[in-house]
């Protein structure tokens, strides 16, 4: 469990208390886990932007609109950053988000956070991994999505390929959101490594200076997305998201040497 376990109880004890106060008769159609980046190439000033751009997308109308789009039906948010292999940490325990006035303490939550590391590399797999962990206390709810935010490919660690083979995530959607300004193509990479289920996609932005505008973009998408008794992906479009999903395993374009590839 090693020196996050600390945090597993709190994280239940929140839940609990969350769980209590959910009005009658409400449903969750969604559990969203918010993944942030904090590996050594993000700095102090881009790390800030990371968190404001995400506190504002969820204040945003369009953003707490899509939230409550549903009328009996609920969304519940947790958020954490991430960098190397023992290096993740709890942003934003799970929260129930029922009202505009939940949905902006989680805002708000988010913007006042502060980093926990800033010099260990990018270990995708173990972000995956630790993501499982915090979908097990998640409340019960009818889609799982996880929403992986970064601006590199990983270089630490297993690939998210083999993370997907070792932790359970089959029922969770995996989304992207790539940010720019390193010179590799991130997205490419995210499109063919990392994102995982049925209409999984990946969201660009243009450096952290875009973080926010295309943060809400993808928060809208994924909102709308998860609305019980929606359409089923046509087939072809369902088939193409799957074979998205795993042509990391068949692309040997990023399978790039890692440290510590193994998986422990």
């Amino acid at each position: 469990m090693g020196k996050h376990g600390k945090h597993w109880p709190l994280v239940r004890l929140a839940l609990a208390v969350w769980l209590i106060a959910l009005p009658a008769g409400a449903e969750c159609r969604l559990a969203l886990l918010m993944a942030l980046d904090i590996s050594s190439s993000v700095d102090g000033i881009e790390d800030r932007l990371q968190r404001q751009g995400l506190a504002d997308a969820l204040a945003s109308n369009e953003v707490i609109e899509a939230i409550l789009s549903v009328p009996g039906q609920t969304v519940a948010l947790g958020a954490f950053e991430w960098s190397g292999r023992n290096q993740q940490a709890l942003v934003l325990p799970w929260r129930i988000l029922a009202d505009s006035n939940d949905i902006l303490a989680a805002a708000a939550a988010i913007r006042a956070s502060t980093r926990s590391h800033s010099e260990y590399p990018t270990a995708i797999g173990y972000a995956l991994g630790f993501a499982a962990r915090v979908f097990d206390s998640a409340p019960a709810c009818h889609q799982k999505t996880l929403d992986v935010s970064g601006d590199g490919i990983n270089n630490e660690g297993f690939r998210p390929q083999l993370a997907y083979r070792h932790f359970q995530l089959s029922d969770v959607t995996v989304n992207g959101l790539a940010i720019g300004g390193h010179g590799e193509n991130l997205a490419d990479y995210y499109r063919h490594e990392l994102i995982r289920g049925p209409g999984a996609f990946v969201e660009e932005a243009q450096g952290f200076q875009d973080f926010e505008r295309a943060m809400r973009r993808k928060l809208v998408r994924e909102l709308r997305a998860a609305v019980l008794g929606e359409a089923p992906l046509p087939e072809s479009d369902r088939a193409l998201s799957m074979a998205t999903s795993i042509s990391g395993d068949r692309n040997s374009r990023f399978n790039k040497p890692v440290h510590h590839a193994s998986l422990e």
